[in-house]
């Protein structure tokens, strides 16, 4: 009788230790088609806003209200003045949202002044294998400088923040290895005597440069959609855990 309860104990414990995973691994799994669903949503999104027409850039009084959900990616046009004071580098590998990019080189950021005065922070495009080479980033971004008033043409980017293992900027390089247009700012004195600097960087389309440097270009949206193969990995353990249930209890069946 003893030997029979413990029997007994057994296979209900291990019966609910498998019905614990399996509710687990079909969780995990309604988990991951509910991210899918998302992802495809937020695809059909950044699609729709990356191919419209260009629209104006928002007005200063209307800047804080701008969020990364609703407006990244959003495809603007407007003039601006690129400022002659110091520009910033972004160190690259290449782009998830530019095909015409690969390879090191960096991303050149120069701060531009609109009519009304405020600061707009511009992407103007990739200069390739430049991460060290100081003199050469000058004399493409020297090329912009022409302190006359340019139509932008671009998308509506917000600020990056650093990893844990992501190296920090070196300000004597004016180098940095995130999109934090703001700290640029701070840096390099973007928004010195008290003008506004936009809280969102311009991604630029157009103009290109005579010399094609620094390199803009439109945007594509390369997300990974790997939900499905997830889920049905997750849906699969909890039938793998169901079947080795099976198995044990037909064993302990012809114990």
């Amino acid at each position: 009788m003893t030997g029979m309860m413990a029997r007994r104990r057994g296979v209900a414990g291990f019966g609910i230790f498998t019905l614990v995973m399996v509710a687990v691994f079909v969780g995990l799994g309604l988990w991951q088609l509910q991210r899918r669903v998302e992802k495809h949503a937020l695809i059909a999104a950044l699609t729709e806003r990356l191919a419209a027409a260009p629209g104006p850039l928002p007005y200063p009084s209307q800047w804080s209200g701008l969020t990364p959900a609703r407006d990244e990616f959003r495809r603007v046009s407007f003039a601006a003045t690129y400022q002659p004071g110091p520009d910033a580098m972004v160190y690259s590998s290449g782009s998830g949202v530019r095909e015409d990019v690969s390879g090191p080189g960096t991303w050149a950021f120069v701060p531009a002044r609109l009519p009304s005065g405020e600061t707009v922070v511009i992407n103007t495009g990739f200069v390739q294998n430049t991460m060290q080479d100081r003199a050469q980033q000058d004399r493409a971004v020297a090329r912009l400088i022409t302190n006359e008033p340019v139509t932008l043409t671009g998308y509506i980017r917000f600020p990056e923040a650093a990893g844990a293992l992501t190296p920090s900027e070196n300000p004597a390089k004016r180098l940095w290895f995130t999109r934090d247009h703001l700290a640029m700012a701070r840096a390099l004195g973007w928004g010195e005597a008290g003008k506004l600097v936009a809280a969102f960087y311009i991604d630029l389309e157009q103009p290109v440069p005579a010399s094609g440097i620094p390199k803009p270009g439109p945007l594509q949206v390369h997300l990974k959609d790997d939900h499905l193969q997830y889920a049905i990995t997750w849906f699969g353990l909890a039938g793998a855990v169901v079947f080795a249930f099976g198995v044990w209890m037909r064993g302990q069946r012809r114990a």
